[in-house]
């Protein structure tokens, strides 16, 4: 009652849950005196709820960048040398970047680590800075300096949900400053069962929410897409280096991850649940024994050996349920594979050891349900991976295989299949007559359809769970046309689906017709890509209310075939037009052409048309990014750049010496000095 006749200002530190928002905003008086209330959190979901803005609009939500490389430093040397103007001697810089990069721009760590090598910043300390950068977690431990850091760190750690600190110790598994796709991170919680059963839920949605929290918690950092010509942008992500060192602590306090290689050479365990193979940086001079306090430390075996560094034929493995590899030249450990009976989890990703003779011990892992080939050389899947009844997740994309066995429409509880040939595009999967089996599968590709799959192109319609389907066809014999009419009654069937890559191998100006007479297309879809000759968009495009992505190349569009039907959609963020998407002489954003959510426009097209690429006052008015190859093309122009209002980044690729290159710039940088956003200008040279 005290403020109700007051304007007020308060601010309330560290939010962690909307319960506690609810229970303080009920207590304060809405008496419109213009009173203000701050709040800090480290949760997106709370900061929503205590803002009045919409969580799309996000207008009262303020986002705490880190510190930028400049600022870090100053911040560094004000705490390391007493002045923020100090000079770095010359023989430390290198280490002090280092660590620079593992603080990440976060200012409690920068000032942990800068107090605690205050008192060692003269060159003949050198050695001291080198083991700081590269035992950070066992500093943290020991030294009273860093217990802010640790106490914070751990405190985000300790307020999770019971069923996220699994998901988050399991990140230990990766090293550090590894890129990790998010894909591959939820498919193994759930092959791990790390994730719950919810009702009304999948496994892959209950994991998507699971990896959204921790996104929103600051516990995982984004780290850009990758864009995949099958489902578009691929989301991935990283821990912070210091992040990642409490959350290996935590894991092998807890026996939780077992870590051999690089720094955790010398390591020793008992039992070994989850192995995890690092290679490259070695160990400081201390004993990798020291690197984590005795309490956090696993404990030594007296029945077994402590294993060697690069001597793995110690290790009992008949426990370990799952088995990562990031030691890309391989390892001796490959020749036991036989000896994991009880794997879940095989990821062997980018693995350069992986033979053909490695093949039928996998074959022999029964209880597998996640496997991971990819980027491997193997040349050979045998038929006897059908014997892997409780596979849900098999990625064999960019190795040797030519072909895949007919034994694997046996697979009934596959959920996920890739599969391509390293630098071999048009390599594809063409299933064999009983696909309909395959009843658990969500994400497949990719299927390549020919003349003689009438039954094939039928039996897609019946995979009643697909969610993501990359599919080409090549039906240029008499047959053909009804193998197109039955995929497009079954692509109309596929009501759950969420992301379609629809292509042709054939160059036929009209390939992809088939698409205009879908009697009711998948309405759910979020992602679309046509690949080949198309007369127009089908009129069912216009319909697609979720689509926020669409990718397009080969249609030969011109005029408003493109931005005439797309500019409709209420949700579509980015556009790709690839090779030979629009040969038009101008590509022409109109005024009626607002598109009201994009905010990506690419145009990666290496052929001379367009020539201009022009947009009208009230276009786009939405679009932040904007991304053109001039390639060599000596006449491409961009005009009314001026009117793109939100624009925030334009980025061109070119050949070094196009005169339309350098002449675009030069105007873009123009442009941006009048531009109320100032967007940013980059080039990428070819």
């Amino acid at each position: 009652h005290t403020y109700v006749e007051i304007r007020y200002l308060i601010v309330i530190d560290d939010v962690w849950t909307i319960a506690a928002w609810d229970a303080i905003r009920s207590t304060l008086p809405d008496n419109n005196l213009d009173s203000r209330i701050m709040v800090t959190t480290r949760i997106e979901a709370v900061a929503v709820a205590c803002s009045d803005a919409s969580e799309i609009c996000g207008d009262n939500i303020y986002h705490i960048e880190p510190l930028n490389s400049e600022d870090s430093k100053k911040l560094f040397l004000s705490r390391a040398f007493g002045s923020k103007d100090a000079t770095c001697p010359t023989e430390l810089e290198d280490e002090m970047n280092k660590i620079l990069k593992k603080c990440g721009g976060l200012p409690l760590a920068i000032v942990s680590i800068g107090s605690l090598l205050a008192s060692y910043k003269s060159p003949e300390h050198k050695d001291m800075w080198d083991r700081v950068c590269k035992s950070i977690s066992y500093h943290m431990d020991t030294n009273p300096t860093l217990d802010g850091m640790r106490q914070i760190l751990t405190l985000s750690y300790d307020h999770l949900p019971y069923h996220l600190k699994g998901c988050m110790m399991y990140l230990s598994i990766f090293p550090e400053d590894f890129l990790i796709n998010k894909d591959r991170l939820v498919y193994r919680w759930i092959a791990e069962g790390l994730v719950e059963e919810k009702r009304g839920m999948t496994l892959l949605e209950v994991a998507e929410a699971y990896y959204d929290e921790l996104v929103s918690r600051g516990m995982i950092n984004p780290a850009g897409e990758i864009i995949s010509h099958v489902y578009g942008a691929v989301e991935t992500c990283r821990v912070h280096d210091l992040m990642l060192e409490v959350m290996v602590s935590k894991s092998l306090e807890a026996n939780f991850v077992s870590l051999i290689g690089g720094q955790y050479d010398g390591m020793s365990y008992d039992t070994i649940r989850r192995l995890s193979l690092h290679g490259g940086a070695q160990m400081p001079k201390e004993s990798p024994s020291k690197k984590y306090s005795p309490s956090k430390r696993p404990k030594e075996s007296t029945s077994k050996k402590m294993v060697k560094k690069n001597d793995l034929k110690d290790i009992n493995v008949q426990h370990v349920r799952s088995l990562s590899m990031f030691q890309l030249q391989g390892n001796k450990l490959l020749d036991r594979l036989g000896e994991f009976t009880l794997l879940r989890v095989l990821d062997l990703e980018d693995c350069k050891g992986v033979e053909n003779k490695h093949m039928g011990d996998i074959c022999r892992m029964y209880l597998l349900r996640y496997l991971s080939l990819r980027g491997t050389d193997i040349s050979v899947l045998p038929p006897k991976v059908c014997d892997l009844e409780h596979l849900q997740t098999l990625d064999v994309r960019a190795t040797g295989l030519a072909r895949l066995p007919e034994t694997l429409i046996k697979l009934e509880k596959l959920e996920r299949l890739f599969f391509s040939q390293k630098d071999v595009w048009s390599t594809m999967w063409k299933p064999p007559q009983g696909l309909w089996k395959m009843k658990a599968l969500r994400e497949v590709g990719w299927i390549l359809l020919e003349d003689d799959a009438v039954e094939v192109a039928q039996e897609v319609g019946e995979l009643e769970n697909l969610q993501r389907l990359s599919i080409y066809v090549d039906c240029e014999r008499p047959n053909g046309p009804k193998v197109l009419e039955e995929l497009a009654l079954s692509l109309s069937r596929t009501h759950s689906l969420r992301s379609l890559d629809m292509g042709t191998m054939s160059y036929e100006a009209n390939a992809l017709n088939f698409l205009l007479e879908l009697p009711s297309p998948p309405r759910l879809l979020r992602f679309l890509r046509i690949a080949g000759g198309i007369d127009k968009l089908p009129n069912w495009v216009e319909s697609l209310t979720y689509l926020v992505e669409f990718h397009m190349s080969w249609a030969h569009f011109i005029d408003d075939q493109l931005f005439g039907v797309l500019c409709k959609l209420p949700n579509l963020k980015s556009i790709w037009m690839q090779r030979n998407c629009y040969t038009g002489l101008e590509l022409i954003a109109r005024a009626a052409h607002n598109f009201p959510a994009l905010k990506n426009l690419r145009g990666t097209c290496d052929n001379e048309m367009p020539r201009v690429y022009k947009f009208e006052e009230g276009s786009m008015t939405k679009l932040e990014k904007l991304s053109l190859n001039f390639d060599n093309w000596s006449e491409k122009s961009i005009v009314g750049i001026e009117h793109l209002t939100s624009l925030k980044e334009v980025q061109l690729a070119g050949k070094r010496g196009n005169p339309a290159l350098d002449r675009t710039l030069e105007q873009l940088k123009v442009e941006s000095g009048r531009h109320p956003n100032q967007f940013t200008v980059g080039v990428k040279y070819d």
